[in-house]
């Protein structure tokens, strides 16, 4: 299946005189569905803002935005999305992977729903397809799990040699296996040992930290997970205390003191998705719109961490970051 690229899909379009219409009417209301707390989403409800904004939605004054979190209790999205449902919100954004999204499909096949996650949208049984995803859903993957060996190879490449390369996953994450599948593969093609942690709480982090550095592994890729997102500082903070080379999903974590980030720029796929509720908004059927796809990818590297680690970080990794952080 062709990849549609993020540009492609958000091709410049005239406002016929009903959108137009529609949109300098009523108030609209769109309900924000996700998973944890207000500090962890707070950057990328600004992004969805932005979003919006470039739609001609501003909060405040023709949109109203009912925020529902479920601060780490799953069993909590099902009844947050029923109370936007009730409240008969015109659109739900539901983000922090696709446990929201899934809430949100079970309590309506009315109501436009936009997602943000990484994890597989047509395995996790989103949508039908990537490019014609029908019903009332669509949104933005960001092809977490399928990234997995680019991180590993960085890896592999900052620590050459023969030792064992550690990847953290949660087991609970929808795309686990597929996640260690990616893992598998990629260092049975990089001939490299591979040793499989695993995190399911934050109390979990700490001992695997200890094995790592205990078994002397030669980095540490931290996997994809929402879960782990938001635990950001600790799991930074534990690499740092044992010493382990690590590299993460989000350029949050880099930000944060972390060593190394690889992935997609999780606040610009937010402002994507604000893009795609403002598009259904002025009338756009969910249907219409395929999923989106990243089509460029971030490396950031921090040279603070990489010193107190004892690193040096080798000249054609360095060459390759979109951005180093003194």
């Amino acid at each position: 299946m062709r990849r549609r690229t993020l540009t492609s899909l958000l091709g410049a379009t005239l406002l016929a005189p009903s959108a137009a219409k529609a949109q300098s009417g009523r108030m609209r209301v769109l309900g924000y569905l996700h998973p944890f707390s207000g500090t962890y989403m707070a950057p990328f409800v600004d992004a969805v803002r932005q979003g919006l904004k470039e739609q001609g939605f501003v909060e405040g004054r023709n949109i109203r935005i009912e925020i529902r979190t479920a601060e780490g209790h799953e069993e909590r999205l099902l009844p947050l999305a029923r109370e936007l449902v009730a409240q008969k919100v015109d659109a739900i954004l539901a983000a922090g992977g696709s446990d929201p999204a899934k809430a949100a499909k079970q309590a309506t096949s009315t109501i436009p729903i936009v997602f943000v996650s990484a994890a597989d949208p047509i395995r996790t049984g989103l949508v039908a397809s990537l490019s014609r995803p029908g019903g009332n859903v669509t949104g933005v993957s960001l092809l977490g799990s399928s990234l997995e060996a680019k991180r590993l190879e960085i890896i592999s490449r900052l620590v050459p040699g023969n030792r064992a390369i550690g990847a953290l996953v949660n087991p609970n994450y929808p795309d686990a296996k597929l996640q260690v599948d990616e893992f598998k593969t990629a260092a049975h093609h990089l001939n490299r040992r591979l040793e499989i942690l695993e995190a399911s709480t934050v109390t979990d982090f700490e001992p695997d930290f200890a094995q790592a550095a205990r078994e002397r592994l030669a980095g540490l890729v931290v996997g994809q997970d929402t879960y782990f997102n938001s635990l950001r500082t600790e799991l930074v903070r534990f690499a740092a205390q044992y010493k382990v080379p690590t590299i993460y999903t989000q350029r949050e974590y880099a930000e944060r003191g972390g060593l190394m980030s690889y992935g997609t720029n999780f606040a610009d796929s937010y402002r994507q998705a604000g893009v795609y509720v403002g598009r259904i908004l002025k009338g756009t059927p969910p249907a219409d719109l395929p999923v989106m796809q990243p089509s460029r990818f971030e490396f950031v590297v921090n040279l603070s961490a990489a010193k107190a680690l004892g690193l040096s970080i080798p000249a054609d990794i360095l060459g390759g970051a979109d951005q180093v952080l003194e």
